[in-house]
């Protein structure tokens, strides 16, 4: 029993440095988005060089070796699909960055607890207790009142969040059909490949690259990668120990995060848009 609460802690306190790092990430990528940089590319940069921290734990590992007996899995078909799925949402993500609040962005995306839970239930048979169910339905409420379908408020660009909730959502809760001796590490470097290849194709034959002619950006490229890199493997490392119910709620404080750090940067205030519905999530 210890043993079980200890590890569910550590993956609350993963859970909570996950969320900082995705707020690290798109204060970096509203600043690229505004100095001319499209979703495309820099989804493209995020996951090619996201790539680093997956490597830098494998290599840690010790007696991991990159060879053709360990770098090949079993469902490797679904481990490339989840970083499809990943592409998609980090396109939805960053295209919401570059039009939308921050914090109104991390409301709606709060969605993704309740996708969680509920593909934790259909894939895997996960029981939920009433009061789990209750606090989702109640965040999810407030979520539908920050989004205020129907009202002049309510654009189709206000749904990307969501999309992106549902792909992240399924990203995370996929790792569970992989057994615990493969690394989490390499799961997230299969992902990372091919949300970073499929990525790259869509900027070539759509937005193209943008020339980078300042060394600020660099960074800002740089460190937005490691940020996303860091904040997914986390995630992964979190669902893996513990159960998704248990976490999924508090992916909600991301409100209150995101909040703070729009004020801080931007300058954003969108109180009239978040609340009350925030009081509810």
């Amino acid at each position: 029993m210890i043993e079980t609460r200890n590890r569910t802690l550590l993956a609350i306190a993963m859970t909570l440095l996950a969320i900082l790092g995705f707020d690290s990430m798109g204060i970096m990528v509203r600043i690229l988005i505004t100095e001319g940089y499209t979703a495309a590319e820099l989804s493209a940069y995020r996951n090619t060089l996201g790539i680093v921290p997956s490597v830098i734990v494998i290599l840690s590992m010790g007696e991991f070796k990159f060879n053709r007996q360990t770098l090949i899995i079993r469902r490797w078909r679904l481990a490339l699909f989840r970083g499809v799925a990943v592409m998609v949402a980090q396109l939805a993500f960053y295209t919401a960055l570059g039009q939308m609040e921050l914090a109104t962005i991390s409301a709606l995306a709060q969605t993704n607890a309740l996708f969680i839970v509920i593909m934790a239930v259909v894939m895997f048979g996960d029981r939920v207790g009433r009061w789990r169910i209750a606090a989702l339905v109640i965040g999810f409420a407030g979520v539908i009142w920050v989004l205020r379908p129907g009202t002049d408020a309510f654009s189709f660009i206000s749904l990307l969040p969501i999309v992106a909730a549902f792909c992240y959502g399924f990203s995370i809760i996929s790792v569970r059909y992989f057994p615990d001796e493969i690394p989490s590490a390499l799961l997230y470097l299969y992902s990372s490949l091919a949300s970073g290849l499929g990525a790259f194709v869509l900027a070539a034959l759509t937005t193209g690259f943008s020339p980078i002619t300042e060394i600020r950006h660099v960074i800002l490229i740089f460190t937005m990668s490691m940020a996303g890199g860091v904040a997914v493997l986390l995630l992964m490392f979190a669902y893996r120990i513990a159960v998704p119910a248990v976490l999924a709620p508090f992916g909600y404080l991301g409100i209150l995060t995101a909040l703070g750090f729009g004020w801080l940067f931007f300058d954003e205030a969108p109180i009239d848009t978040l609340f009350p519905g925030a009081i509810r999530i």
